[in-house]
């Protein structure tokens, strides 16, 4: 018997539910004919579309910080692999192994370390937030169900109110056959039977409209309330959220720049152990890079070499080179080498023409020349005399990289700087690999040489002229 009177539940519930699907359905019809109106509130539609607005963009958002997540997740592998190698081809003879492992550790923990908390400051903040939405999406569309059966209630508790004058026609003149043909004590029950069966529909759906209306209205107003609170609270949510993400990332590359930092001075000491293998690496040049002023010149017609001194990089001694017997203007290192030659203290003949032309066409100055050491090798250079060049200038070299100094003997260069070389003041002072200077800015402004020069590494230059 029970299980009868559960399964008689059940049926009535589902045949209700059916009922309800098809009154609805019926109202909505009867609403976009025309035929029935709706009943609107403008400040909830505009409340609905801010959620699903909101909604949007908290859903892209979450979708974009999973993928910075993924990429983070990415540069972590790179990173981890990376270190491998540097690990694997870093000797164990080579001073500051141990370091570089230690360092190669602690950037793996680092980038683990900022991927989880993203994860849990931002990450699950955010699915926590998005969170509510479904929840409040749903009361909306059940808000609309709802409002859809006060609607139908209240448009049958009206049509019952217009025909209720007719009735009441109906009940004071008997029109059908059975009110005819009854006798006329009988007549009055009859009516007395209309009159309460007509009260009893009206009192039914008087009810079943003040039931639906308080059903309606006590979620309308839940979610008055609740929707421009969610839509006022994504300013905050924001603003915390990408502040978390902007002070993990800086925290993160903080101590990445220690770890790098670190790394560098370990390298540093390796190449200053190892300094005769350093590999020097030169830019490309680009589009947007000044022009360099270090074209070599025309070969002389006679074959002969250029007159360009030129730096060895094993810093070997140069032989010193006397002047050419017979020749009266000394060659400076911009200038090509003489059309005429002398052998053996006499001309070629046939070459006394051009030798006599080409002088001629040479200014008419003297330049001295002197020996200065660049990296243990004596080179000839000339412009000790130019006033606006710093005192024993030898050549200039552009940056090639930007440089940061780390003492207060060097010089901060930046990529394109021109940089004016001369020699130290005492050459045992000099290491390989680095370059006494000045810029040529700060000296074309100042004119100080004591207060502008200093030290730079060659190998982030090179040389134009």
């Amino acid at each position: 018997m029970a299980e009868m009177g559960s399964k008689g539940v059940t049926a009535g519930k589902i045949a209700s539910n059916v009922q309800k699907k098809l009154t609805r359905a019926q109202e909505k019809v009867l609403q976009k004919l025309g035929k029935a109106d709706e009943t609107k509130d403008e400040q909830f539609e505009q409340c609905v579309q801010n959620f699903n607005k909101q909604l949007t963009e908290g859903t892209r958002l979450q979708k974009d910080l999973r993928t910075y997540l993924a990429s983070v997740k990415a540069m972590h592998e790179a990173s981890k692999k990376l270190s491998e190698c540097l690990q694997e081809v870093y000797e164990p003879e080579w001073p500051g192994r141990d370091e570089a492992n230690k360092i190669a550790e602690n950037n793996d923990l680092l980038w683990m370390d900022y991927h989880q908390k993203l994860v849990d400051q931002a990450l699950l903040t955010m699915d926590t937030y998005l969170g509510q939405f479904p929840d409040i999406k749903s009361r909306i569309a059940k808000r609309g169900r709802k409002l859809v059966d006060y609607d139908s209630a209240r448009h049958h508790y009206e049509s019952l109110q217009t025909a209720k004058k007719k009735d009441e026609a109906k009940i004071a003149k008997p029109v059908s056959l059975l009110e005819k043909a009854a006798p006329q004590w009988c007549q009055g029950k009859l009516q007395a039977h209309l009159v309460a069966q007509t009260n009893l529909l009206r009192n039914q759906a008087e009810e079943e409209l003040i039931k639906a209306q308080k059903v309606f209205e006590e979620m309308n107003v839940d979610l008055q309330e609740e929707l421009p609170s969610l839509w006022n609270s994504r300013v905050g949510f924001y603003v915390n959220t990408f502040q978390s993400i902007a002070g993990l990332e800086e925290n993160f590359h903080k101590e990445m720049s220690k770890l790098n930092q670190n790394l560098n001075d370990v390298l540093v000491s390796l190449e200053k152990q190892h300094g005769s293998n350093t590999f020097t690496v030169k830019a490309q040049p680009s589009d947007n890079a000044p022009e360099k002023g270090n074209k070599s010149p025309s070969p002389p017609p006679d074959g002969s070499p250029a007159a360009t001194p030129e730096i060895r990089v094993n810093h070997e001694p140069e032989p010193a080179s006397g002047a050419s017997p017979g020749a009266t203007i000394p060659k400076s290192p911009s200038q090509p080498a003489e059309a005429s030659e002398v052998v053996g203290g006499a001309q070629e003949p046939g070459e006394t023409a051009a030798s006599e032309a080409t002088s001629s066409s040479l200014p008419a100055v003297v330049v001295e020349t002197f020996s200065a050491t660049v990296n243990g090798a004596v080179e000839g250079s000339a412009g000790t005399g130019r006033l606006d060049l710093p005192p024993g200038f030898m050549f200039k070299v552009q940056a090639q990289h930007d440089y940061t100094a780390t003492d207060t003997d060097e010089l901060q260069l930046k990529a394109g700087d021109v940089v004016l070389v001369i020699p130290f003041q005492n050459p045992e002072e000099q290491d390989e690999g680095w370059l006494m200077g000045v810029k040529e800015s700060d000296w074309n402004q100042h004119k100080e040489l004591e207060k502008c020069r200093g030290v730079f590494p060659e190998n982030f230059t090179e040389r134009v002229q």
